[in-house]
């Protein structure tokens, strides 16, 4: 009889026939899917076969007609959160492939380089601030559920990735990206529903490597011969093809994005190409509009803390969020650090991200995520008055509903307020001084003794800009802006 199993077991293996139904890492035990969707599905089986799908939180059955090389795919109806469910495939094999302990709840993608990468644990003598006490009671966190497609770069689009969905515990917490989790973890403690965050990052990799040749290709921009500078994991197009297209598809409610800092050097670009990402991505998902946020990089010095080059990369960011549906940056002004590009307060980063998103996405009010912008400049007495507005560039609400959450939010009144720079005709740009004025209006005022008559204003300015203060009441700081719009020589 053994001979007999073998016989027919080496007979499969030779036609090419599978004995069961064969799925995808990111399809798989314990994971969440989204719920109240058509989530996607897919796998291979048989040739020509036809899959059943059984899902155990509906007496509904699927079926699926596999191809010639076995590939299917199809969409399933799923309820409200709850679970633990399980979910059964058949191609008419006597083997059945099971699935069990899935949930069905939120789920989101989490991307970018080494700061996104950054993991709960720390990297090497740079922690995570707090994480101690979040790791010690993650294996609390029963409907948290995490997959993280682990690092590869190929020139050709793969089917597959080695990883699967994991438990919450204190190892696989520490391992997981510190901003993905903490992120996934104040959902969770918002929505009180279980949280599926998928993971696929790469430290040091700038946006073109997250990208496919055709959609590269189709972005305009100032110089695409800087393609030629990345080479190996760095190379265009080469973690779309290994870490993107593995998951593409898997029904997710949104991405949040955290990269940046290798992309300084062509920052002219990176408004443009981070909107085809966003387009390719969407695309790839089948949801035009799908919620996409976006982290700032954070103030670090890199070659000379007082350079520019960072200040005009993160116009570059604000520029695509503001040109961009239903996409929105966080600001991490008052985060950064001097030393270490990796900056060690994640717990502000993945908060905001997760304010947004509640905010955004499931109608939770109240949540401070209003961040102080810029609006125009006024000129009086030798001083500029600089008004400011509160809110998000892409937030749904409208009109009168719109206004009065505007309304709520104010400066902390800090005088003097600091980082601020004023230019005259000359442009010539010199440290001001500056106070919070008429209380309840969120207008500030600044002046030089060293420019008589100002015109332009810079905030925060700087690679690093130490002294930048001003914070909203509920803590969220103004980003750093510009209302001038001439050539800058000190990068």
């Amino acid at each position: 009889m053994k001979k007999l199993s073998l016989f027919i077991l080496a007979s499969l293996i030779a036609s090419g026939l599978r004995a069961e139904v064969e799925l995808p890492a990111v399809i798989g035990s314990h994971m969440v899917l989204q719920q109240n969707a058509e989530v996607n599905l897919w796998g291979k089986a048989q040739a020509n076969a036809r899959v059943t799908i059984r899902p155990s939180w509906t007496k509904t059955r699927y079926t699926a007609q596999a191809d010639s090389e076995g590939r299917w795919q199809a969409t399933v109806h799923t309820t409200s959160a709850g679970g633990p469910y399980t979910l059964t495939f058949s191609d008419g094999s006597k083997q059945k492939t099971e699935l069990t302990d899935i949930l069905l709840g939120e789920v989101w993608v989490c991307s970018g380089q080494s700061n996104m990468e950054m993991p709960l644990g720390g990297f090497p003598n740079q922690p995570v601030e707090g994480s101690a006490q979040v790791i010690t009671t993650a294996g609390d966190q029963s409907g948290l559920r995490l997959f993280h497609v682990p690092h590869k770069f190929t020139d050709e689009p793969q089917y597959d990735c080695e990883s699967e969905w994991k438990l919450c515990s204190p190892l696989t917490a520490r391992s997981f990206s510190a901003v993905g989790y903490l992120f996934a973890l104040e959902l969770y403690r918002l929505l009180k529903v279980p949280v599926g965050i998928i993971s696929s990052y790469y430290g040091g990799t700038p946006i073109e490597g997250w990208m496919s040749r055709q959609a590269l290709d189709a972005t305009h921009r100032l110089h695409p011969e800087t393609d030629k500078n990345w080479k190996g994991f760095q190379a265009p197009c080469v973690l779309y093809n290994a870490m993107i297209c593995p998951i593409k598809g898997f029904t997710a409610k949104g991405f949040i994005w955290y990269q940046g800092e290798a992309n300084r050097g062509n920052w002219f670009d990176y408004t443009e190409l981070q909107k085809s990402l966003i387009a390719l991505w969407r695309q790839d998902w089948g949801n035009s509009d799908m919620p996409f946020y976006i982290t700032q990089i954070a103030p670090h010095a890199y070659n000379n803390g007082a350079l520019r080059l960072s200040a005009l990369f993160v116009d570059q960011q604000y520029k695509a969020a503001a040109e961009t549906p239903h996409c929105e940056v966080i600001s991490t002004q008052d985060v950064g650090d001097y030393f270490f590009i990796h900056p060690s307060r994640k717990q502000e980063v993945a908060n905001r991200l997760a304010w947004t998103a509640a905010t955004c996405d499931y109608g939770i009010a109240g949540l401070p995520v209003n961040k102080p912008r810029f609006e125009r400049l006024e000129q009086k007495d030798g001083k500029l008055l600089l008004h400011f507005s509160f809110g998000l560039h892409n937030y749904y609400l409208g009109g009168a509903e719109a206004e009065a959450t505007s309304r709520k939010e104010y400066f902390v009144p800090n005088n003097p307020v600091k980082g601020f720079e004023v230019a005259g005709e000359d442009r010539k740009f010199y440290p001001a001084t500056g106070n919070h004025i008429l209380w309840g209006t969120n207008t500030i005022e600044v002046w030089s003794e060293q420019v008589p008559h100002p015109v332009a204003v810079r905030y925060a300015y700087r690679n690093f800009p130490e002294e930048a203060n001003v914070m909203s009441q509920l803590g969220l700081p103004l980003p750093s802006f510009r209302s001038d719009d001439w050539p800058i020589e000190d990068l």
